[in-house]
């Protein structure tokens, strides 16, 4: 056996043939790496749908690099030597195959790449980690960008990256006259609803996928969620058509409905696009240029087109320098002191809140929910609740397919839940059940009045966010954007701030649920 000169590792993650980590690639002189390893479903509880999706997805693209000429050792999940864990299963495979030196692209979890530098180590060999080309920017240049500044909002950088990159821009000037859409990207549906809404693009198991979701079942019986309805895409064939039905049915209402919410109807107007943009099937060059082409060819208005780019090109890229410029810190932070154990019922969709049951529901089933139910729905609950921003993040990680850790745990601990103080988020997003009632039917059969605090009927939003302000309310009242909110609590007397802390009481006992 000639000597290996390379072992490439390729995560489940980094599911790309053009990947920086295949450059300079000499099928006689390296191979392939890749592991199926149980720890992955484990460290966190991994629904089922995550799970099956980044296995079938790293099935395929084993064929993929078999089909390219590339000598690949795959450790399947159901192989009896499987160590477990990637660190115990590199450290196998180095020990069998003497590799000279190791090369992977850079991983998108922080305990992923100290546990591959760590084995690295241990074996004494190089360890070249090159730079993840499905990016924009770099780490080196969000930590440029964010040298010397008091704050680090979203929005300065967005628009510095529209510059740099010429995307929506007419010589210097923002196409349209203006960087941000927001105002036209707020409606919500009448009360008679979507209407008709294009069909999920749905891509049916083949027998690989087939085999994972019947292994995912046997192995991981116990953790939650469903897959009689898997139909993600899972190689990069899929997700192109996933990007092309996406641009030509969605994108157009994409913008108008993107806050919008309505019971039983998961998919809406959304993409659906970021786990295959996370698993690297895409490459966000490609998915913001058809959006831009669409609207250049008169399909889709600017508005909308302008939110999903800034999705893509603004908030993706500043969530990715916020994590590896601020881990491993990031990870421990909670600003609000929050210690109270996440509800069980966020595992199960248990909960008489009609919004809550839809959304939890909804993720459990597929994996997904759209931005608003993650935001304003679950993390708005966890927020006010004063669930510990780590259980939360857990959650987060573990339920939805699009899930790894540089853009989850931003997001979640940062943008939702307000633990890093105020890095990320200009203000903590609390809102009382009104703003739900606002967006979506759901409190028209709910058992609970979102324009009650108090009492047997009070929707739990609104009890807890008048409980969030008076928890809170020294902070936030020195808060510029939260200042008007806090100064509402003067209405209310001794005994009605008293009737909020005591139904408070009962919701975190459990009594109310």
């Amino acid at each position: 056996m000639p000597e290996l000169r390379h072992l490439v590792l390729v995560l489940g993650d980094q599911l790309d043939l053009d990947a920086a980590a295949f450059d300079g690639f000499d099928a006689g002189h390296d191979a392939a790496w890749m592991a199926e390893v149980a720890e992955e479903s484990t460290h966190v509880w991994s629904g089922k749908p995550r799970t099956a999706l980044f296995l079938a997805a790293m099935r395929h693209f084993a064929q993929a690099l078999r089909a390219a000429g590339r000598p690949l050792h795959h450790m399947r999940l159901e192989d009896p030597a499987n160590r477990g864990s990637l660190a115990a299963q590199l450290h196998a495979d180095i020990e069998r195959l003497r590799p000279a030196g190791l090369v992977m692209t850079a991983p998108g979890d922080w305990r992923v790449l100290q546990a591959v530098k760590g084995v690295a180590q241990a074996h004494g060999l190089p360890l070249d980690v090159r730079e993840d080309r499905h990016f924009y920017g770099s780490v080196r240049e969000f930590a440029a960008h964010a040298r010397g500044r008091k704050s680090l909002r979203m929005e300065n950088f967005y628009r510095e990256m529209r510059r740099r990159h010429g995307v929506l821009m007419q010589g210097d000037e923002p196409e349209g006259g203006q960087w941000n859409f927001d105002a036209d990207n707020r409606e919500a549906f009448g009360a008679e609803g979507p209407g008709r809404v294009p069909p999920r693009t749905r891509f049916e198991p083949d027998t690989i996928t087939r085999e994972v979701i019947a292994l995912v079942e046997q192995r991981f019986a116990g953790h939650p969620g469903r897959l009689d309805d898997f139909a993600w895409p899972v190689t990069r064939a899929q997700a192109l058509a996933a990007l092309d039905r996406f641009i030509a049915e969605r994108l157009p209402l994409f913008g108008r409905y993107q806050d919008a919410m309505w019971p039983g109807e998961p998919w809406l107007y959304h993409a659906h696009l970021a786990a295959a943009l996370n698993l690297k099937l895409l490459n966000p060059r490609e998915v913001v240029d058809a959006a831009v082409a669409a609207y250049r060819a008169g399909a889709a208005p600017l508005a909308g087109v302008e939110g999903f780019v800034r999705q893509i090109l603004g908030w993706r890229e500043y969530v990715r320098g916020i994590y590896w410029t601020r881990m491993p810190a990031y990870g421990a932070l909670n600003a609000l002191r929050a210690h109270a154990d996440l509800p069980a019922w966020y595992w199960t969709g248990e909960t008489a809140m009609a919004c809550l049951r839809d959304a939890i529901g909804q993720t459990l089933q597929h994996g997904y929910a759209h931005h608003i139910q993650r935001l304003m729905v679950t993390g708005l609950f966890a927020l006010m609740y004063g669930a510990q921003p780590q259980q939360v993040h857990a959650w987060y990680l573990a339920v939805y397919v699009d899930a790894v850790e540089w853009v989850e745990l931003p997001n979640t601990l940062g943008m939702s839940q307000y633990a890093d103080g105020g890095l990320m988020a200009s203000k903590p997003y609390v809102a009382t059940g009104k703003y739900i009632q606002r967006m979506s039917p759901h409190c028209q059969g709910c058992r609970y009045d979102p324009a009650q605090r108090s009492g047997e009927t009070a929707c739990p939003f609104t009890t807890l966010y008048w409980d969030f302000l008076m928890r809170h309310e020294a902070m936030l009242a020195a808060h510029p954007r939260m200042a008007l909110q806090v100064k509402n609590l003067a209405r209310l007397s001794d005994t009605q701030k008293q009737a909020v802390r005591d139904r408070a009481a009962a919701i975190r006992s459990g009594a109310v649920a």
